[in-house]
C-alpha cells in the first residue's frame, strides 16, 4: 500500500483529508507549513514536522526518507510569502527563478513537477474530498428573491472569467455590478470590501478557475466565511456546485437559517 503525505496548510480542510486517509486505512504522514497549523493539528496528529512553505527541498527529502510515494496539499498558503524578503531554500530558488510569473497555476505546476520528479504524486484533493463538494441546487431555507437570483445569473459568467485569467475565485455583486474582486488578500477581505461598497443585500458567488488543477486550491467556504458576509450585511452565498468544498455542511445550513442568508450551488 502506497504511503501518503499530507502537506497541511491553514484551516479545516488538512485536518478533514487526514480523517478520510484514516477511514481508508492509508498509511500516512503529516507535514505543517507553519508553526499555527502545526499547533493547530497536534492534538490530532501528535508530534509532526514543521517547514516553512518556502523549504520544499527540506519536504521533499523528509518524504522521501519516509518512503511517501503519494501527496496531498492541503490548506491555504498565503501566496504573499513569495513576494516578500524571506530567504528560499536552494530548490524554490531554482523553481522561482525559472517561473514565467507569479499565478497561482504556474507555481504550484512548477511544486507538482519537482515532486514528481523526485518520484512523488500529487493527488487529487476531490478525490479525497468529494463527499464534501457542494451539491446544486439550496442548501438553506431561504431562496433568493428576484433581484438576488439576477445578480447570482449576472456574476457566475463574470466569476468564471475572472477566474480564468487567475485573479480570484471570488467576486461580490449588488445590483448587477461587481463590487469586489477577490485576489491577494482573500476571501475574507473581499467580502469585507464588497459588503460595504454594496451597503446591503450582497451576493457573493465563489467558483472554481475553469482550468484550475484539482490537486491545489479548491474554493471552499464554512461557517467562518458565512459569518463574514453576514457581518458585513451581505444575503447570498452561491458557489459553484461540485467545485467548492463545504466545511461543516449542516453547521453552515444552520447558522445561514438563522441569519436568513440564501446559500445555494450553481
Amino acid at each position: 500500500m502506497n504511503k501518503v503525505g499530507l502537506i497541511a496548510g491553514r484551516g479545516e480542510i488538512p485536518l478533514l483529508v487526514k480523517r478520510e486517509l484514516e477511514a481508508a486505512g492509508k498509511e500516512h504522514i503529516v507535514i505543517a507549513l507553519a508553526e499555527g497549523v502545526a499547533d493547530f493539528l497536534r492534538p490530532y496528529c501528535g508530534d509532526l514536522p514543521v517547514f516553512s512553505p518556502l523549504q520544499v527541498g527540506k519536504v521533499i527529502k523528509t518524504l522521501k526518507k519516509e518512503k511517501v510515494t503519494d501527496v496531498v496539499f492541503a490548506g491555504k498558503v498565503d501566496k504573499d510569502v513569495l513576494l516578500g524578503r524571506l530567504r528560499f531554500d536552494a530548490t524554490l530558488f531554482k523553481l522561482i527563478f525559472k517561473l514565467k510569473d507569479f499565478r497561482d497555476d504556474t507555481v504550484m505546476g512548477a511544486i507538482r513537477e519537482e515532486f514528481e520528479a523526485n518520484g512523488i504524486n500529487v493527488l487529487k484533493q476531490t478525490e479525497i474530498l468529494s463527499r464534501f463538494l457542494a451539491p446544486k441546487g439550496q442548501i438553506s431555507s431561504r431562496v433568493p428573491d428576484k433581484e438576488e437570483q439576477d445578480d447570482i445569473d449576472f456574476g457566475f459568467p463574470i466569476a468564471k472569467k475572472i477566474g480564468e485569467l487567475d485573479i480570484g475565485q471570488t467576486i461580490i455583486v449588488r445590483k448587477r455590478a461587481v463590487m469586489a474582486v477577490e485576489a491577494l488578500e482573500g476571501t475574507d477581505k473581499a467580502i469585507e470590501r464588497g459588503c460595504g461598497l454594496a451597503k446591503s443585500k450582497a451576493v457573493v458567488i465563489k467558483i472554481k478557475r475553469p482550468f484550475q488543477d484539482d490537486r491545489f486550491d479548491i474554493p471552499t467556504v464554512g461557517v467562518d466565511t458565512l459569518k463574514q458576509i453576514a457581518d458585513n450585511k451581505g444575503t447570498v452565498l452561491a458557489v459553484e456546485a461540485g467545485s467548492t468544498f463545504i466545511v461543516d455542511y449542516d453547521g453552515c445550513r444552520a447558522f445561514a437559517d438563522s441569519k436568513g442568508i440564501s446559500f445555494l450551488g450553481i
